[in-house]
């Protein structure tokens, strides 16, 4: 089979496009059919090793997983003698989790892995750009016990994650306010922001009061995020550095505001969750440009100019080898 191969850090154009062997599913695992994947920030982060700490974890002179990839739609080819929940032909969506592997023609995974049935209403293009971003969002937003008739803002609204995070509220009956630059403020506002800030010509501290900052991207300031929130409102950090991190942590401990961070879990009952919402029209997919495998480098490359608006899909050929 084909795969997208990553051998060693750096930039795009480490990726080569290799032949290399095809999985077998074990008895308790399927074999998927890649369709579509999407190049997610994880993936970067793998690619370049930033932080330096990935290289503790996967690799210190080089990936130990050389095929990146977190997230997939496709179809079941093959199952294990003791796989129940799946049949062969099966159209399937998901995330591969830590062993990572989607930027191939076919992935094994386990039966009980973060797997649920494609929406019927959408492309294999479109499932394979919703379990980053609405797993991301779903899960801070939970940890945050987000309530009907809160004020909300999402700093970053026109990324993978802003934009799921954005539906994902106004689908809980949250008032929206998506930050975002200029180029993005249709599009936000397209998907349920009530009220959409230009970063670059306006200061969203002017806008009163909020009971959760949700800051997508990393790039906030953790002082003007206590500033605007309400006495015991709610900081979410889904993608801070150290010194955010330490900031964050500073401002739990020191005023009655909360700060949520860590890493977000990817759980099947999230996926299933989010494929009804798909299903049921109350979130759709956000996708800027579909590359094909053969160009994953370009589409790296587009994603770290980080302008993306919603998500950067990567499609392969219908049809096995």
């Amino acid at each position: 089979m084909k795969a997208v191969v990553c051998r060693k850090y750096g930039k795009p154009d480490v990726f080569q496009l290799e032949d290399v062997e095809k999985p077998i599913a074990n008895d308790n695992e399927i074999l998927i059919k890649v369709y579509a994947t999407a190049v997610n920030s994880a993936d970067c982060r793998m690619r370049k090793a930033d932080p330096a700490a990935v290289r503790l974890f996967f690799g210190f002179t080089k990936p130990k997983i050389p095929i990146l990839g977190g997230v997939f739609a496709g179809e079941v080819e093959g199952i294990g003698k003791n796989v129940k929940s799946f049949k062969i032909g099966d159209q399937v969506f998901g995330a591969t989790g830590m062993g990572f592997g989607a930027y191939a023609e076919y992935k094994c995974l386990p039966e009980d892995a973060v797997v649920a049935m494609k929406p019927e209403n959408m492309t294999y293009e479109e499932a394979a750009s919703i379990p980053f971003g609405g797993m991301t969002a779903l899960h801070f937003l939970r940890k945050a016990k987000i309530q009907p008739g809160q004020r909300i803002l999402v700093y970053g609204a026109s990324g993978a994650v802003g934009t799921a995070a954005v539906q994902l509220a106004r689908y809980y009956g949250a008032e929206v306010f998506g930050v975002c630059s200029t180029a993005n403020l249709e599009m936000v506002k397209s998907i349920g922001a009530d009220i959409v800030v230009d970063y670059k010509k306006e200061d969203f501290t002017k806008h009163g009061a909020f009971d959760i900052i949700f800051d997508t991207v990393g790039k906030i300031s953790i002082g003007q995020s206590r500033r605007s929130l309400k006495k015991k409102g709610i900081l979410i950090l889904g993608a801070g550095g150290l010194l955010q991190v330490f900031q964050g942590c500073w401002t739990s401990i020191s005023s009655s505001k909360k700060v949520i961070l860590g890493v977000a879990s990817e759980e099947t009952e999230y996926l299933t969750f989010l494929k009804e919402l798909m299903e049921n029209g109350k979130i759709k997919a956000v996708i800027d440009r579909t590359y094909p495998m053969e160009q994953m480098a370009e589409a790296h490359h587009y994603v770290d100019e980080g302008h993306k608006k919603g998500n950067v899909v990567i499609t392969f050929e219908k049809g096995g080898l």
